[in-house]
């Protein structure tokens, strides 16, 4: 059963990091190569809340950190890494209408858990997710995951832009919001291990919580272990070697060392 007093905390997190935001999106349209800046927290957020009741309360102390939405997954979710499919199938979110936010790109609508396009790096992470631990009950017991920034950023054609492609004294605020928002979150899950999915992520981890050499500090000062894994992005070679085969080895290896080391 869910604890309701994490549920509630993550719930009150997100809505503050998600005001925060509402407040930049104006800031961000023109700066590096952004022409349409949404916040998924804010038109997605019936789809949110339902991730977060129905699955964040589970006792994971395993954060896995990705870095921004991207226009098939939690911009349609809601949900981290959010592949529609598997949103609607094995985590089992109800299909709740979503409106297309003002700003949004004209030839990215969002139509929510009803999109048929999957997000290859959200089919990748939650079936390698399922695999190691058994099931989805399993796999968030053990891990929960956040995105570090919750804005769905894309240039004029409709491809993802990362805020670290803004210049420093545009995304310095928006970091500011979203490190405040990683901190309380490792406070209310009480993690223990913080694994950055990709280069980005773990360089935000790190510096929010004051980490060096794998290991950081929470706000109430408890001790962290930081690791990273590569990207399961179908733009990286690291994913692709092998046909995949190496990039789940390698994350699978960085997700049961760490349970090891516990």
């Amino acid at each position: 059963m869910a604890s309701q007093i994490i549920v509630n905390g993550l719930l009150d997190a997100a809505r503050r990091l998600s005001d925060r935001c509402d407040n930049l999106l104006s800031s961000l349209i023109g700066q590096g190569g952004v022409a349409h800046a949404t916040n998924t927290l804010d038109y997605a957020w019936p789809l949110h809340e339902a991730w977060i009741r129905t699955w964040g309360g589970h006792g994971a102390t395993t954060l896995l950190l990705g870095m921004n939405p991207g226009p098939w997954g939690m911009a349609q979710s809601g949900v981290p890494f959010g592949a529609t499919g598997i949103v609607r199938g094995e985590l089992a979110l109800p299909d709740l209408p979503l409106p297309t936010p003002k700003g949004a790109h004209p030839k990215r609508p969002i139509v929510g858990l009803s999109q048929e396009r999957q997000e290859v790096s959200g089919q990748r992470i939650w079936s390698l997710l399922f695999e190691v631990y058994g099931s989805p009950q399993s796999a968030l017991e053990q891990v929960f995951l956040v995105n570090h920034c919750p804005l769905l950023l894309l240039n004029e054609r409709g491809a993802n832009v990362t805020p670290d492609k803004l210049p420093a004294a545009v995304v310095a605020p928006l970091y500011a919001a979203c490190d405040d928002h990683l901190r309380e979150v490792v406070d209310v899950l009480g993690t223990t291990r913080i694994v950055g999915v990709g280069a980005y992520a773990s360089d935000r981890a790190k510096r929010a919580l004051s980490g060096s050499e794998g290991t950081g500090t929470s706000p109430s000062g408890r001790r962290l272990r930081l690791a990273s894994c590569w990207h399961p992005s179908p733009a990286s070679p690291l994913a692709n070697r092998n046909g995949g085969a190496d990039w789940r080895a390698q994350v699978r290896d960085v997700l049961l060392r760490g349970e090891e080391m516990d």
